[in-house]
């Protein structure tokens, strides 16, 4: 997994579209309907620069941020100070985190999983979180979908343009395994007015249904429901992405 040290300083500006208002009110949503348990501890995985966990924490959630990347978390960090929201953010892997107790429920969005390597890493991250979540928690994450990576991302180019900062956004695909390449350059407006140039590669993965069902069974998990877009519509065929809701069965009474 990348650490997205590049990509962290201009990630919030790339994903100024993005309301996290409404995601989080869509989040919170699911898990009043499906929860079984009073654990008011939210746990988002992936967290990034904590703009989804600032919305979960407005809505009264005791949030847990956790990510890989110093820097994202850096920028995290900064938001918390002149929020002034008790948020607690963790620098850890996903795939093998750590904790103290159990949380309530548990969020992994914005393709986080998709950016995972092999089903072995995603096999880890639900077996982590499923002996974190406690028993009835929910766990809620979503995919890209194989029609995003083959007809969207593709191997499309995309360009992103702010007050100081460019972005040519390019992809690769490999057609058989359904892989996305992705690279980024970033041109950044200096004081001197000349450009600094700076690039970020990782990739994502498609991960198909009856991988991600056996894999979620296997860790102790029953999906609840799917759903497409961030909408409480089923997936269809052109869903470009699909969230998972998952109940956790696993035993926590000797924990």
């Amino acid at each position: 997994m990348s650490g997205y040290s590049v990509f962290a300083r201009y990630y919030d500006k790339l994903t100024a579209n993005i309301d996290y208002k409404k995601r989080a009110e869509y989040f919170d949503k699911i898990i009043k309907k499906y929860t079984k348990t009073k654990n008011n501890i939210l746990l988002e995985l992936a967290c990034g620069t904590g703009s989804l966990s600032e919305q979960l924490a407005k809505l009264g959630y005791d949030v847990i941020g956790l990510d890989s990347s110093e820097e994202m978390l850096n920028t995290a960090l900064e938001k918390k100070y002149f929020s002034g929201l008790d948020i607690q953010y963790l620098c850890q892997d996903m795939r093998d985190f750590d904790m103290y107790g159990t949380v309530g429920a548990v969020l992994c969005v914005l393709d986080s999983i998709n950016h995972l390597q092999s089903l072995g890493d995603v096999e880890k991250v639900f077996r982590r979180t499923a002996l974190f979540c406690e028993t009835g928690g929910i766990f809620i994450f979503d995919v890209n979908t194989a029609h995003k990576h083959r007809d969207i991302l593709a191997d499309n180019t995309f360009t992103y343009e702010t007050d100081n900062v460019y972005c040519v956004w390019e992809n690769t695909l490999d057609t058989d395994s359904l892989e996305v390449k992705i690279n980024l350059e970033f041109f950044e407006l200096c004081e001197n007015g000349l450009y600094s140039r700076s690039s970020e590669n990782f990739s994502e993965k498609i991960y198909s249904h009856d991988d991600i069902s056996r894999l979620l069974s296997d860790t102790g998990f029953e999906i609840l429901a799917q759903y497409a877009d961030d909408t409480f519509e089923t997936p269809d065929s052109t869903s470009q992405r699909v969230i998972y809701v998952a109940e956790n069965r696993t035993n926590h009474k000797n924990f």
